[in-house]
C-alpha cells in the first residue's frame, strides 16, 4: 500500500508510475485510516487531479526487479530491469494502493469499488493491507511467491466442512495464541493457508489494557497465563484490523468477550456487520453482576449469554466451553438450546504457580490459564462427553488443548472433533502446522480412510468392568 503522503526525499523511490485515474466517488465506506489531505507532499503527477474523488480502478503498471529476486527501491531506478508482472492501482480518497499479479496470484483487471478484505480477496494476495506488493519501510520491496508443501490441491483429504464453511485443513489456530491473525505471517515460512481457520484474539466492547505483569509462566508439560484480554475495542478491531487481513488465506473467527450480557450482545452485533466469517463466544470470562462467577461455569448463565448473542446475528457461533465447571455435557445441551451451532473444547483449566522466595504467586493475577500437553487428558475427555451430546444434533467440536503432534490431532478428531485446534505448540514451533496435516493425511492414507470428516467420532470404547471388581 503507497499512501500518497510519501516525505519528499522518499517520493523517487516508486519511481514514475503512469496512470490514468478514472471514475468518481461512489462508495462512502472509508478503506483504511484516512491520510489527511494537506500532510500530502508527493504524488505521482498523473494522480493529483483525481486523488481525492477516485475511489475506483484503474489502470495497470508494470513491476520489475533485478536478478537478485528481490525487490527494492533502486530497482525501481535502474536501466536494466527484468519485467515480473503487472499491478493494477486502487485508489479511495487519500489512499493509492498497489496490488502485484504474477503466478501465485490472480489476475487482478476486473476489481470495482470494494473493501480492503474483498480487494484482497480477489487478487489472492497473502500479506498484511500495508505490505501489498511488498511495499514496506522505506520502500524496499520483498517478493512474496512463497509455495506451501501442502494445499487444498493437493491434499483434498484435510477438507473440513465446519458450519456450512469450507476448512481447507482441519487446524484452527487458538485464540490468545495468534494475535488478530498476522503475527505469525512475520515468520518465513508461515502460512495461513496452512490452516482452516484462524479465531482471533479476545475481543470486548471498550479498550482493555490487560493485567498486570507477570503475565505468562512456564510449567512442567504447559504454561499459565494471564492476559486479562487485552485488546483495542470492537470498533478498533472491525475497522481497522479486520480490512487488514487476506480472507483468501483461511477462514477467520471472531473471539467475543464481555462482563455483562449486554456487552457480550454488542459486540457480536458489531462482528456481524463485518467480514468476519463465524463468531466464537468466550463464556469464561467473569460475570460482574453476578459476583463475579464466570458465565462458563453456569449452564444457565451460559444459555443465556449464547442466546443473547443469538439474536443479532446470523453468522455461526461457536460457543467456547470452560472445563472448570461440573457437568459440561448438561452446559452443552443448554447451549444447543439457545442458539449455538458449534462448540470449541475446552478452554484453559485454572492454575497458580508460587514462588517460593517471595511466598507470593508468579502470576500478576494470582491464578491462569493452564494450557498445553499437561491438559490433554482432561481435553480428550471433556471432547468425548460434548461429542455424546453433539453428534444427534449434528453440531461439530473443534477439540483442542495440548495439541503438539499429528498423533495428538488424530486423537482428539477420533474422539468426536470435527476439527482441531492448535495453540501453546505455537510458542516452540511456529511451522508445526504443516507437519501436523501431512501426519493426518498420511494416517488417512495408511488407514484407508478417504477423508477427516470419516474419522471423527470413530472411538471405539472398551468392554466397562463387571460390577463388584474393584475398580
Amino acid at each position: 500500500m503507497l499512501p500518497p503522503c510519501f516525505i519528499q526525499h522518499q517520493g523517487y523511490a516508486v519511481g514514475e508510475i503512469q496512470a490514468a485515474a478514472v471514475g468518481l466517488h461512489g462508495n462512502a465506506h472509508a478503506l483504511l485510516r484516512r491520510h489527511r489531505p494537506e500532510k500530502i507532499s508527493w504524488q505521482s503527477t498523473a494522480l493529483r487531479a483525481k486523488q481525492k474523488i477516485v475511489s475506483r480502478l484503474i489502470s495497470q503498471i508494470t513491476i520489475t526487479r533485478r536478478a537478485s529476486g528481490r525487490y527494492r527501491k533502486q530497482a525501481l531506478r535502474a536501466g536494466s530491469l527484468k519485467k515480473i508482472g503487472v499491478g493494477c492501482i486502487l485508489i479511495h480518497l487519500c489512499i493509492f494502493m498497489v496490488i502485484e499479479s504474477g503466478t501465485p496470484h490472480a489476475a487482478v483487471t476486473h476489481l470495482k469499488t470494494q473493501r480492503v478484505n474483498q480487494m484482497q480477496r480477489a487478487a489472492g494476495i497473502r500479506t498484511k493491507a500495508y505490505d501489498i506488493a511488498g511495499i514496506r519501510r522505506y520502500f524496499r520491496f520483498k517478493q512474496d511467491n512463497v509455495k506451501h508443501p501442502m494445499t487444498p490441491d493437493q491434499n483434498s483429504a484435510l477438507h473440513v466442512d465446519f458450519c456450512g464453511m469450507h476448512f481447507q485443513t482441519p487446524l484452527v489456530l487458538l485464540s490468545g495464541c495468534v494475535g488478530f491473525g498476522e503475527e505469525y505471517t512475520r515468520v518465513e515460512g508461515f502460512s495461513n493457508r496452512d490452516v482452516g481457520a484462524v479465531c482471533l484474539k479476545g475481543t470486548t466492547g471498550e479498550l482493555r489494557p490487560g493485567n498486570m505483569p507477570h503475565r505468562v509462566y512456564e510449567t512442567p508439560g504447559g504454561m499459565l497465563n494471564a492476559i486479562g484480554l487485552q485488546n483495542p475495542g470492537v470498533d478498533s478491531v472491525v475497522n481497522e484490523i479486520l480490512p487488514a487481513l487476506d480472507f483468501s488465506e483461511s477462514r477467520f473467527i471472531a473471539n467475543v468477550s464481555g462482563s455483562t450480557i449486554e456487552e457480550y450482545t454488542e459486540v457480536t452485533r458489531k462482528f456481524d456487520d463485518s467480514p468476519i466469517d463465524a463468531i466464537e463466544i468466550n463464556i469464561s470470562c467473569p460475570n460482574v453482576k453476578e459476583g463475579g462467577v464466570a458465565f462458563g461455569n453456569d449452564p444457565q448463565m451460559s444459555a443465556r449469554v449464547v442466546e443473547a448473542c443469538r439474536k443479532v446475528t446470523d453468522k455461526p457461533l461457536i460457543t467456547k466451553l470452560s472445563p472448570n465447571q461440573t457437568d459440561i455435557q448438561q452446559n452443552a445441551r443448554l447451549c444447543i438450546e439457545a442458539g449455538s451451532d458449534a462448540f470449541a473444547v475446552i478452554n484453559t483449566l485454572m492454575g497458580m504457580a508460587i514462588d517460593i522466595e517471595s511466598r507470593s504467586p508468579v502470576i500478576g493475577n494470582n491464578q491462569g490459564g493452564l494450557s498445553g500437553p499437561a491438559i490433554k487428558p482432561v481435553a480428550l475427555l471433556k471432547v468425548h462427553q460434548v461429542y455424546q451430546v453433539c453428534r444427534g444434533h449434528g453440531i461439530p467440536i473443534i477439540g483442542q488443548g495440548g495439541i503438539t503432534t499429528a498423533s495428538d490431532a488424530i486423537e482428539f478428531l477420533i474422539a468426536g472433533a470435527t476439527a482441531v485446534g492448535i495453540g501453546t505448540a505455537l510458542f516452540y514451533d511456529p511451522l508445526i502446522c504443516p507437519k501436523i496435516n501431512k501426519g493426518i493425511a498420511d494416517y488417512l492414507q495408511t488407514s484407508e480412510i478417504p477423508t477427516v470428516a470419516e474419522l471423527t467420532g470413530t472411538l471405539r470404547l472398551n468392554q466397562p468392568p463387571p460390577r463388584g471388581c474393584g475398580c
